[in-house]
């Protein structure tokens, strides 16, 4: 007997539920980020993701039907023509420069001179040096004259009004404002798209995001070569841009919504092996990273972190978060070990290579996935899901672990 959608939602938000909260629920939930998937498996343009809202999100519901997940999540619309009149410096997409997915730009927005800029007046510095260089809509704002002014009164005022009636720009504003309201009038949209998601049957994860404190700081204002520079030229400014940072975020941490999605995903880049030490992740990465984690939790809200490479010499960190107030996701470290590790204390989750569904065929991909159910899955806490989103995964090879999961990881 098929089950109407509202009723697979709430068994399917259950399920993880339990995972989440160390409980054994009645097999082991699934986890998939689909990505552009979509794009591969109907046929539609990758672009369609950014002009074509129905094709995109006809071919996102067609995805998460046919292949049902527990989570199911896509690479979410946004109209291309907004990003087009802000004219991103860090980012590419398809349709507008990308041939595929996506692609981050990194580059120093924020030069290895300036933290003391960025100290003293934060929002001067990201008004005048850092959104000019990160967007071309802004750029003429580095024409600007500092506001930033012991003169008050009247005279502020003017100085505003004379700064702003710049040509240059004058023109500037116009077009943000322009984007701003084509933005407005896609809102509706964007937040239905999300909505058809759910009404098919599929409960939302992810009420919304925030970065580590350090990634912050490297992704988006030093990139990474001027980061990992600074954590040997001058760390005691990294250290306070980051403690600065972590002040700022615990600010805007978002509130609690009774029956909202009280979840905040944080998506980890420079803490792995790889990126840092022990020595370094103990001193610049872990500190503010766990009192991001803490203040979220503190403010009733689900820290859900994507530990994005390995993580296996960083795992006996995790147990000084409060236990299982935390969904682990982790991408290349060694789940076995994180499954020994945080039994009993975290919700693990992960990590079939995207490889596999990409060179492997259905049987290697079930061989894999009876292993991490036998030893991750036992006495629950785990959640089965691949390392990244699956954008260039075979079909049958995705199929074959969606299936296999729900067939073999039932709880007896």
């Amino acid at each position: 007997m098929n089950k109407a959608p509202e009723e697979l939602c709430q068994e399917r938000a259950r399920r993880v539920a339990d995972a989440l909260q160390l409980k054994v629920p009645d097999r082991v939930p699934l986890e998939i980020a689909f990505g552009y998937f979509p794009a591969r498996y109907t046929g539609v343009p990758y672009e369609a993701a950014y002009y074509d809202y129905d094709g995109w999100l006809a071919a996102c519901k067609k995805t998460v039907l046919d292949f049902g997940a527990d989570v199911s999540s896509v690479q979410f619309f946004f109209p291309g023509e907004v990003l087009e009149l802000i004219d991103p410096k860090d980012m590419l997409w398809p349709g507008h420069g990308a041939y595929g997915t996506h692609q981050y730009i990194e580059s120093e927005f924020m030069k290895p001179d300036e933290y003391d800029a960025f100290f003293a007046d934060p929002t001067d510095f990201m008004l005048r040096s850092y959104l000019p260089r990160i967007s071309g809509a802004m750029e003429p704002f580095k024409m600007m004259p500092s506001l930033s002014s012991p003169m008050g009164g009247y005279r502020g005022a003017l100085m505003a009004a004379d700064a702003l009636s710049i040509p240059e720009i004058a023109s500037a504003i116009e077009r943000l404002q322009k984007a701003g309201r084509e933005l407005r009038k896609w809102r509706p949209k964007l937040e239905a798209f999300d909505e058809e998601i759910h009404k098919l049957g599929f409960p939302p994860f992810v009420g919304s995001m925030m970065l580590a404190p350090f990634d912050a700081i490297s992704d988006n204002l030093r990139g990474m070569k001027g980061a990992m520079v600074d954590m040997y030229r001058q760390p005691e400014k990294l250290l306070e841009a980051v403690d600065a940072t972590l002040k700022r975020m615990v600010e805007r941490i978002p509130p609690v919504v009774p029956g909202g999605v009280n979840t905040v995903a944080i998506p980890l880049h420079r803490g792995s092996e790889g990126f840092m030490s022990i020595k370094q992740f103990e001193g610049f990465y872990w500190p503010t990273l766990k009192g991001l984690i803490l203040a979220l939790i503190e403010k009733g809200q689900k820290p859900l972190v994507f530990y994005e490479g390995d993580y296996t010499s960083r795992l006996e960190y995790l147990l000084e978060l409060p236990r299982g107030k935390v969904f682990a996701h982790f991408d290349t470290t060694d789940l076995f070990k994180a499954k020994e590790v945080l039994n009993g204390h975290t919700c693990i989750s992960g990590n079939v290579p995207c490889s596999l569904l990409q060179s492997g065929t259905p049987d290697d991909v079930k061989a894999h996935a009876r292993k991490l159910i036998d030893v991750c899955g036992k006495d629950g806490g785990f959640i089965m899901s691949t390392r990244s989103p699956v954008d260039d995964a075979k079909p049958d090879t995705l199929k074959a672990l969606i299936d296999f999961t729900i067939e073999y990881g039932v709880y007896r």
